[in-house]
C-alpha cells in the first residue's frame, strides 16, 4: 500500500492505490485528509493532468492544479483553537501613478516584511476613489506614494480612523513609522 515519509516536517504517507476518479491525471496524484472531520476526511487533493489540454483540443501543456474545501479548511482553524484574521488591512498603500508603480509593490512589500496587513490594488482608478477604497477597506493607515514619492523618495502616511495629521516619511524608514504609527492608534 505504501509507507509513512517527512519532508520539510510534513509527515506524508505513500500510497500507491489512490485513485482520484478523474481519468485526465498523470503522474502523481494527491489527497489531504484528516480524522478530525468525521466522514468528510479529504481536505485538499490535486495532481499532475499533463494531457489534458490536449484531450481538450489544444497543444500538450504541462500542468498540475488542486481543489480545497474551505469550510472544511475553515473548521480544521477552528478545531485548533486559532482565530480567524481580521477582515481590516493595517495599511492600504495607494498610488497615485497610473500604470503598475514598482516603487508600490516594492513599500507593500517592505510593510509585510515587516508583519504589517497590506492591501496594494494598483490601477483602481483616482486618487479620490482610492482614498474611498481605502477607508471602506477599514485600514486604519494609507499610504500614498505620489509623484513626490518617487521623485524624493518618501510617502505620505495619511491616518484612516484618528485624527492624526497626514506626514511625510522617507521610504528607507516606512515600515518602523508605519509601526509606531499602528501601536500608537492601538493604545
Amino acid at each position: 500500500m505504501g509507507h509513512a515519509l517527512s519532508a520539510a516536517g510534513i509527515a506524508f504517507h505513500v500510497n500507491t492505490q489512490l485513485v482520484r476518479g478523474l481519468d485526465y491525471y498523470t503522474g502523481f496524484v494527491f489527497e489531504w485528509i484528516t480524522d478530525q472531520l468525521g466522514a468528510q476526511s479529504a481536505v485538499c487533493a490535486g495532481g499532475r493532468y499533463d494531457g489534458l489540454v490536449a484531450q481538450l483540443g489544444g497543444r500538450p501543456t504541462p500542468a498540475a492544479g488542486f481543489a480545497c474545501g474551505l469550510e472544511r479548511l475553515i473548521e480544521l482553524v477552528s478545531l485548533a483553537g486559532e482565530r480567524a484574521p481580521s477582515s481590516q488591512p493595517d495599511v492600504f498603500v495607494i498610488s497615485e501613478i497610473t500604470d503598475l508603480d514598482p516603487e508600490s509593490v516594492k513599500i507593500s512589500e517592505t510593510l509585510r516584511d515587516h508583519g504589517v496587513d497590506v492591501v496594494f490594488a494598483f490601477a483602481q482608478g483616482s486618487l479620490k476613489k482610492q482614498m474611498k477604497r481605502a477607508d471602506l477597506s477599514g485600514a486604519g493607515l494609507a499610504v500614498i506614494v505620489d509623484r513626490d514619492s518617487v521623485a524624493h523618495g518618501s510617502v505620505l502616511l495619511k491616518p484612516m480612523r484618528d485624527r492624526g495629521e497626514q506626514v511625510r516619511v522617507p521610504t528607507t524608514e516606512i515600515g518602523e513609522a508605519v509601526k509606531r504609527h499602528l501601536k500608537r492608534a492601538h493604545e
